[in-house]
């Protein structure tokens, strides 16, 4: 009875196995499937080490196997010792010398890649005007969502980090909280956000994003945070350069965009008096104390990984504690949003104002 308690039990766990790594070979999530050039260098290294380790498995496997067939007591009886090699200086040296060549095999070419991919010095080069030629993205960690800033272009937007193909993209990693971890699984990473320190890195992306299921990559925290850690997504757009400066242009032009207190729809009035303290609506500007919403219409998800619709958003903004535990929305008490209870009402006008923010329709 035991033993088929055992066995199912063993299936089931083979079953969830296979559940968790059908999204292995999917492209806009997968470490396997790389669409930039460190995520490639990465997975080469990945395989080396995998292939070199699986041989010493199966070179030593092999010594055992022989030795325990050629040994069997059946075999040469049962008051035979088989000659003893102990201090054998042959031998010694064999099991010395082909570790260490194997770890020399192993660590050359990873020592010189992390250094290679550790080097920013370009982040800092100008051209003839004193302008930074380098993309550097500004990225901060946030219970539970993700803000980035483009110091260079003078915009700043949250939880879809947009970048163009075909070049370094430079990232200045902090947290403003705890500890997180800044990954795109299927482009290259990952790097801790901390709040001491500034860690930087650079990414580079192949291809664009739009024919990939949901039109992004998926960017995750890896480090466990709190309670909503395996909510803290984020979403990537890769784009065309062509593409990416529209972009950069359309955010540009929302500069001084402003939700008025006073204004006749009752959705961007609510906004105003209850969100505008901590949400902007324009792309230009500083830090928030919540996310950039100035694109939000633009976006992949609700709260980074909600389905994106009214439905949804009206759900998160009735109750945020509901969808990510944690989150700073709420009071310290637990009770309700930091901004009250809104109307039904209130809350159908708020979710379409903020899902008609756009600068990409």
């Amino acid at each position: 009875m035991m033993k088929g308690l055992k066995k199912w039990r063993l299936f089931s766990l083979l079953a969830v196995m296979m559940v968790f790594l059908s999204g292995c070979g999917e492209d806009y999530l997968s470490t396997l499937k790389p669409s930039g050039e460190v995520g490639k260098q990465q997975l080469n290294l990945l395989l080396m080490t995998t292939i070199i380790m699986t041989i010493v498995v199966v070179v030593v496997s092999v010594i055992y196997l022989l030795a325990f067939v050629k040994y069997r007591r059946s075999k040469v009886g049962e008051n035979v010792i088989p000659k003893q090699v102990e201090g054998s200086h042959t031998l010694e040296v064999i099991w010395t010398v082909i570790p260490i060549i194997l770890l020399l095999i192993i660590s050359v070419p990873v020592v010189i890649t992390t250094y290679k991919f550790a080097d920013v010095a370009a982040m800092d080069e100008v051209d003839a005007e004193g302008n930074k030629t380098a993309l550097t993205v500004n990225v901060t960690a946030k219970l539970y969502w993700w803000e980035f800033e483009y110091p260079n272009q003078g915009i700043i937007t949250a939880q879809e980090l947009v970048v163009p193909t075909g070049e370094k993209v430079y990232f200045n990693l902090k947290a403003a909280d705890v500890k997180h971890s800044f990954w795109i699984p299927a482009v290259g990473g990952k790097m801790d956000t901390n709040v001491e320190n500034l860690n930087k890195f650079y990414l580079e992306f192949d291809k664009e994003s739009k024919d990939l299921k949901d039109g992004v990559f998926y960017g995750k925290c890896a480090e466990l945070c709190g309670p909503s850690h395996a909510l803290m997504d984020f979403k990537v757009k890769a784009l065309s350069p062509e593409a990416f400066d529209a972009w950069v242009a359309s955010m540009k032009a929302t500069e001084g965009q402003v939700a008025d207190k006073n204004a006749v729809d009752l959705g961007e009035k609510t906004f105003a008096n209850n969100c505008l303290s901590c949400h902007a609506v324009s792309g230009v500007g500083g830090p928030g104390v919540g996310p950039n919403l100035t694109a939000f219409g633009d976006r992949n998800r609700v709260a980074g990984f909600l389905e994106h619709n009214e439905e949804n958003l009206k759900a998160w903004i009735k109750n945020p504690a509901e969808f990510k535990p944690g989150n700073l929305m709420m009071k310290q008490d637990g009770s309700e949003p930091i901004y009250g209870q809104l109307t039904d009402e209130e809350i159908d006008a708020l979710a379409t104002y903020i899902m008609s923010l756009s600068v990409e329709k």
